[in-house]
């Protein structure tokens, strides 16, 4: 019997910026997001503790509704 090899899937938006991603990701990828985050509240994006939390993470742990963030962050992608 053949194994196949799977791929995992990744789930991307428009500007490449989801739900999954860590800060550090997304301020490497977009670093015009961080005047989004700060200004939503999300001052741990500069945090090292922060590096490898998602954004989802971040947005449950600060009381924001994470799909309204990612409005915010892909309205201008």
């Amino acid at each position: 019997m053949k194994k196949t090899k799977t791929k995992k899937k990744i789930t991307k938006s428009k500007s490449g910026i989801t739900k999954e991603m860590s800060f550090s990701e997304i301020i490497e990828k977009h670093p015009e997001a961080a005047g989004i985050l700060f200004e939503s509240g999300m001052h741990c994006c500069g945090c090292p503790m922060s590096a490898d939390e998602s954004l989802e993470q971040g947005a449950k742990a600060h009381g924001i509704k994470v799909d309204e963030l990612l409005k915010k962050l892909n309205k201008n992608k």
